[in-house]
């Protein structure tokens, strides 16, 4: 039994994927931008002493990790959910 969403049921889902590709993009962008400049803020406030700097730093390094790593794997997670869809 092939059982697959119809993308093609709903008016303007054109126009959706082509919305969410480009927030895709800003998220990967400024995840990205935000990653660099919490890595170089981190190293500075190291390298100075500035302890509770580095800590916030750290945790910005790590967030913002975070949400490129999840903002590029939504995608593939998707298409997984959709393969899983199709066996049962």
């Amino acid at each position: 039994m092939e059982v697959f969403p119809d993308f093609e049921g709903l008016g303007g889902i054109g126009d959706l994927e082509s919305v969410i590709g480009a927030l895709l993009m800003f998220v990967l962008v400024i995840a990205v931008l935000m990653l660099i400049v919490s890595g170089i803020i981190w190293a500075i406030a190291s390298s100075t002493g500035n302890y509770h700097a580095a800590g916030k730093a750290r945790t910005g390094v790590l967030v913002a990790l975070g949400a490129a790593i999840l903002a590029g794997s939504g995608v593939a997670w998707m298409n997984w959910l959709i393969g899983i869809g199709q066996q049962l």
